[in-house]
């Protein structure tokens, strides 16, 4: 009876030995999964797109597109508030323009010209429109035009090439310039302009030649003067005149005559 009972403790104890050595073990196991786990994260979670960045990729096109129908909706506000606005019908028009609905486009261009005949940027537009509407011989007469409002103002001439060259209307602007300068061979700004048209060209000895003569006319222009610096000129700034000593007044009918002697 004893020997059958000292069987059985020894039993018990050896079965207790075995559960607390899996438990052990399962435990371990556990924790190095753990681990594991914990360390793939680490290591490659960076590399896999996670719900965020994945919702941040797929919206970022909408962001954009939000973004200039957003600027439609101000501009579209800023005309119904006040319809006479001629650079709210210039810009929604070059917003139409960009996505294409040029008849959109050319409606707030001929709005922003009826409102200011003389809105520049709304003339260079125009020809813009109608160089991409395959209308090359519209285009040439509406610049035609154009050029002979101005025919008669450097100052005009200048400010409608700038219009030119901002739509990439190279041929145009340049003869403005020209224009300008015909009307008025002592233009700073004609010559500042075409100065700018060369460098555009990265023909640096045209621009340095122009933007000298313009610096030479008018030589308070800083921007000028940094161009010409870039392009290896010396800029000379005159200096102002040292004032001396006062120097005692001269009778204005000259000298004092010698006293003779009597």
């Amino acid at each position: 009876m004893e020997n059958k009972m000292s069987g059985q403790k020894k039993l018990e104890m050896n079965n207790s030995k075995l559960n607390t050595t899996g438990f052990r073990s399962f435990i371990s196991c556990t924790l190095l999964f753990v681990f594991a786990l914990f360390a793939y994260i680490i290591l490659f979670g960076g590399c896999t797109p996670t719900t965020e960045t994945i919702e941040v990729r797929t919206t970022r096109p909408k962001r954009l597109a939000r973004t200039t129908e957003e600027k439609k909706y101000e501009l579209l506000e800023s005309i119904a508030h006040r319809f006479d606005n001629p650079d709210a019908h210039f810009e929604l028009g070059q917003l139409y323009q960009a996505e294409g609905l040029l008849a959109s486009a050319e409606y707030h261009y001929s709005t922003a010209l009826r409102l200011d005949p003389v809105h520049r940027d709304a003339q260079g537009a125009m020809v813009k429109m109608k160089i991409e509407n395959g209308d090359t011989a519209g285009a040439k007469l509406q610049a035609d035009t154009y050029m002979r409002e101005v025919s008669n103002s450097s100052a005009g001439s200048c400010r409608l090439g700038i219009a030119f060259q901002k739509q990439g209307l190279d041929e145009y602007a340049l003869a403005c310039y020209q224009q300008a300068l015909r009307l008025d061979p002592e233009s700073a700004e004609a010559y500042k302009q075409l100065g700018y048209y060369y460098l555009s060209k990265n023909d640096k000895v045209r621009a340095r030649d122009y933007l000298s003569r313009s610096f030479e006319i008018k030589s308070n222009q800083p921007d000028v003067a940094l161009a010409l610096g870039q392009l290896g000129v010396e800029i000379k700034i005159p200096q102002k005149p040292e004032i001396g000593p006062e120097q005692p007044e001269k009778s204005a009918e000259g000298p004092e005559k010698e006293n003779s002697g009597s």
